[in-house]
């Protein structure tokens, strides 16, 4: 540490600027809220229900090696932001198909769905517009919000008329005032659905557009996975855009604002986390332009998920747990206690089952939660087996 002066010999951050810290961590640790990092074998044994790979193909075979021969043809990073040297014609190939398999006139590829979610937020609204954003939204539409420098209004969560009364009151005040609703189409906490067509309804009233983030929907939800605006009769509409990532369902990683060309013209030429950011790189463009193939090819695959999810939650709730109806992959299950849920995590872990563990702050009801991932690739017997160990290592009420 350097030298402190004498008349600071007191003052604690004059000792350590980083003593605040500390006090954080013990509050946590008081609370059940500690968090560590436990990296993942190459191999494991257990049965995965925590991850968000919801259609089995981060290691499908034709996927990776879709990810090889792209990082061996245009080389493991992307070398530079989208607008020098980071695009290349792979990228412009995933734009496309994405584009046509969603639905929309055109897409728009970044590093990460987090990335494209500040970008397609910040730069549609900006200082002096207005942001109606739903109580339950992800934490990079929040953090798009903030950055924005708009005014936000937190709407109840799923509430199309409390959204029409926010824009009806702004309109009011000032007509020609920039204005945007936007939310999750399927929520990550509990896995429900957003009502799209009556958000869509209350934004086409009062000159709004309507900003969905389908990372869950995608690859789970629609006609073959096409995604939750599709099935919402959304796609392809002037006044909507959608973003999603590519580290779920696709089983890569990066993200995807698809929308009117326009928009995603704007967006080359506004979005900061475009602009700034070193573009997406081979491997996974390449990999995701796979896996998105081979959904157009197993379409059955969206089904699937949707059919595992439906018999957790039907085993769950028959045994008296307190499940959330899944509408795509995820099935949520309530516990007691921040510090029930890490335990349940925990024995089921011993009992051969990975799942995920969501407590405060991740949760915005503040109620934990252990959460199941739905995968298509799941069998049967695997589906059973899971179910009898979340049951079996259930905490008392």
């Amino acid at each position: 540490m350097p030298q402190v002066p004498q008349d600071r010999q007191d003052d604690p951050f004059a000792v350590d600027p980083f003593a605040w810290i500390d006090a954080g961590r013990e509050q946590r640790g008081r609370a059940g809220l500690r968090r560590v990092l436990s990296p993942r074998p190459a191999e494991s044994p257990l049965l995965d229900l925590a991850s968000n790979d919801y259609l089995g193909l981060a290691r499908h075979p034709g996927v990776t090696a879709a990810a090889a021969e792209a990082a061996r043809r245009w080389g493991a990073g992307s070398t530079g932001s989208r607008l020098v040297t980071g695009s290349t014609e792979l990228h412009a190939t995933l734009e496309a198909e994405l584009a046509a398999f969603c639905g929309f006139e055109a897409a728009l590829v970044f590093s990460s769905g987090y990335a494209a979610n500040l970008a397609a937020v910040s730069a549609l609204s900006g200082r002096g517009a207005l942001i109606v954003s739903d109580a339950g939204n992800h934490a990079s539409l929040i953090d798009g919000c903030r950055l924005s420098r708009a005014e936000v209004a937190v709407a109840p969560h799923a509430d199309p008329g409390a959204v029409a009364k926010v824009l009806d009151g702004a309109r009011k005040e000032d007509p020609a005032r920039r204005a945007l609703a936007v939310s999750d189409s399927v929520f990550s906490v509990d896995g429900d659905v957003a009502p799209l067509t009556g958000l869509a309804a209350a934004c086409r009233a009062h000159g709004a557009a309507l900003v969905v983030d389908d990372a869950h929907g995608l690859g789970v939800v629609g006609d073959g996975g096409r995604g939750a605006p599709y099935a919402a009769g959304l796609a392809g509409a002037p006044d909507v855009v959608v973003t999603a990532t590519l580290s779920k369902s696709l089983g890569s990683q990066g993200g995807v604002v698809l929308g009117p060309a326009r928009v995603i013209e704007h967006l080359v030429n506004t979005a900061r986390t475009f602009i700034f950011d070193t573009g997406l790189n081979p491997a996974a463009v390449g990999a995701a332009l796979a896996s998105l193939r081979l959904l157009r090819r197993e379409p059955e695959r969206a089904a699937r998920a949707r059919t595992v999810a439906a018999r957790l939650h039907a085993r769950l709730t028959a045994a008296g747990l307190t499940a959330a109806r899944p509408d795509a992959s995820v099935v949520s299950v309530r516990a007691p206690s921040p510090e029930q849920a890490v335990r349940w995590a925990a024995d089921c872990r011993a009992a051969g089952l990975v799942v995920g563990c969501f407590r405060p702050p991740s949760v915005p009801d503040g109620i934990s939660r252990v959460r199941l991932t739905a995968r298509a690739d799941l069998t049967d017997q695997q589906v059973e087996q899971a179910a009898d160990v979340i049951v079996g290592t259930a905490p008392a009420a």
